[in-house]
């Protein structure tokens, strides 16, 4: 039985209105931007304290701004008025503590700082409306800050006049060319470098097993040994799952290979307007288990290890608690990777979890039977764009120079659909209405609890993660009532945190283990007292990985004839290629 979304009727009429309205609005809804408009309007005209508040600040600091502006003036070093926050660097470069230039971005900063107190502690402001607020205002003031512009970034006129002008003339050309290629649907400049099957996804293996919604790969052994217990890694269904297997020398899915483990991939169909019905049941059913059922057919008698990366581990986790409720002991661990189970906490994300944007959202997706990867390319730009949007545009366009391709973000403009059905389950039953953390999510019919895993669980988190955030990943210490917890907080975002293969350029990180029993730690308190280690995290997985395994065994046999499971192709498949035709 489908878990059908929990939608209000509407009439055809309405919602094909909403989805060309949704086209016009990148999928925003006015609605919903209005009612945090008004919200935030109507508290903060009757709160005469929180506006002078406001106000008294910003006497003190056009005050303090006037001083350091008149020292400046007269020559005195004086420290600015205002720091830029860890994560902006927009003003690093010393040519900005250079007047007029440091006057410029330091009442910026001020206006920025005025913006966040201006739209946020007002009493009576829901949560989800003060957020949405602070981040349309720091988008709008993104816009106009002094470094997106050619004659307020010193750095930008000191390279136009070393250069006679030529940097901008560049810059227009890569700016047509990226127009040209948006246009046309064509990938960014460089990513025709990484070709699947040949620069990435090119681990050695064969398809072994292929139903409507997955092809399942089998790598090749590289290893006169391997352990006994299996691994079996399910990707994100939003995007491709070479994230995995990206170039041999970030591969995650070659280094466990090469450390003598056999490895099983799910690579996801991307869908069409035929599958719009496509819901969470089909993709635990015919996707994880599915997929869970051929291994152990390939290789009887034993555990598996699974591994899940972001929607994937959340698919990984309903699966696993599935069979936890119903006493399928198949899974030897579980592996999620910047994962969310509880979703009362989503950062930035939270600005696009309401339910007016969900609304709006299923409308959009409803008329096509998918969510675009277009639509999704644009709420990451949006949480990020700062570093996705304005970053590019002064480094491409005004500087003139390209930054290089490499291979996870070519990855990351090769998207895919998402069904209509399962985006809106996703939308409404957890992350707006939390059902799995809560106990109400239901498969098959009857509802599932995290508590009920009981293999060793492995969860990474990444410090920068705007997707997932790192805080909200560890709660999983809360629910779950398996023996062992092993937490690994490591630096980067989503991705990058992830793709970290050893090396001179591999990021830290810190790792504990939590033991049935133990009391819990909030996050905060685990990261002054969790060990802290240099490099990537990987060895740490993997020696984990190998310490749950029993022995190591002569490598299993490619597929297993005798129950149907066949070498159908070689990897990285049919699946995997398959081109999304965007809207143009």
């Amino acid at each position: 039985m489908k878990q059908t979304p929990d939608v209000a009727s509407t009439t055809p009429e309405d919602r094909m209105y909403h989805a060309w309205l949704g086209r016009k609005t990148f999928g925003l809804s006015p609605a919903s931007m209005m009612l945090t408009y008004l919200d935030w309007a109507l508290h903060l005209a009757i709160a005469p304290g929180k506006q002078a508040e406001i106000l008294g600040k910003v006497r003190r600091k056009a005050l303090r701004f006037a001083e350091f502006a008149l020292n400046v003036l007269v020559g005195r070093d004086i420290p600015p008025v205002i720091e830029p926050l860890l994560q902006d660097r927009r003003f690093q470069d010393e040519c900005w503590q250079q007047p007029p230039f440091n006057l410029i971005y330091q009442a910026f900063l001020l206006y920025q700082q005025l913006l966040y107190n201006a739209t946020t502690g007002i009493g009576g402001v829901s949560r989800c409306h003060e957020q949405a607020m602070f981040f349309m205002a720091r988008q709008v003031s993104d816009v106009f800050s002094p470094s997106n512009f050619l004659w307020t970034n010193p750095k930008v006129l000191q390279a136009t006049i070393t250069e006679g002008g030529h940097n901008l003339v560049r810059g227009l050309v890569h700016f047509i060319e990226d127009q040209e290629r948006t246009i046309s649907g064509k990938k960014p400049v460089g990513a025709e470098r990484f070709k699947v099957g040949e620069t990435v996804a090119a681990t050695p293996g064969k398809v072994v097993y292929r139903n409507r919604l997955i092809e399942l790969i089998q790598y090749s052994p590289s290893t006169d040994t391997v352990w006994r217990e299996p691994i079996l890694m399910v990707p994100s269904w939003v995007m491709k799952y070479y994230i995995m297997d990206l170039s041999p020398e970030s591969s995650m899915v070659k280094y466990l290979v090469d450390g003598g483990h056999s490895v099983f991939m799910i690579s996801w169909k991307n869908p069409d307007s035929d599958d719009r019905d496509l819901d969470f049941g089909d993709y635990r059913r015919i996707g994880v288990m599915d997929a869970l059922n051929a291994v152990c057919n390939i290789i009887p008698d034993t555990k598996v290890h699974t591994v899940g990366y972001g929607l994937g581990g959340i698919l990984l986790t309903i699966s696993a608690a599935t069979m936890g409720r119903d006493h399928d002991a198949r899974l030897a661990s579980v592996t999620l990777l910047t994962t969310l189970t509880d979703f009362s906490e989503l950062g930035d994300m939270a600005v696009f979890i309401e339910p007016s944007q969900v609304s709006f959202l299923e409308d959009l997706m409803w008329q096509r039977g998918y969510l675009d990867p277009k639509e999704i390319a644009r709420t990451f730009q949006a949480l990020r764009s700062r570093g996705l949007i304005w970053s590019k545009m002064v480094h491409e366009y005004l500087l003139g120079k390209r930054k290089p391709m490499f291979d996870v973000v070519a990855w990351n403009a090769d998207g895919t659909r998402v069904p209509y059905l399962i985006q809106s389950q996703l939308l409404r039953k957890l992350f707006l209405n939390n059902d799995l953390w809560d106990g109400r999510f239901q498969t098959a019919g009857r509802p599932i609890d995290i508590g009920d895993i009981q293999a060793p669980i492995f969860a990474v988190g990444a410090l920068d993660d705007f997707v997932a955030p790192w805080q909200s990943v560890y709660k999983l210490h809360l629910r779950t009532d398996t023996n062992e917890v092993t937490f690994v907080l490591t630096s980067g975002g989503h991705n990058v945190g992830i793709v970290n293969p050893p090396g001179p350029e591999a990021r830290g990180y810190q790792m504990a283990t939590s033991k049935a029993g133990d009391r819990y730690i909030p996050p905060e308190m685990w990261t002054m007292f969790a060990p802290k280690y240099e490099g990537s995290w990987w060895p740490a997985w993997e020696q984990w990985l190998s310490k749950r395994s029993t022995k190591e065994v002569p490598p299993p046999p490619t597929g297993n004839p005798e129950k149907g499971l066949f070498p159908l192709t070689t990897a990285p498949g049919t699946y995997v290629v398959e081109e999304w035709a965007g809207e143009t």
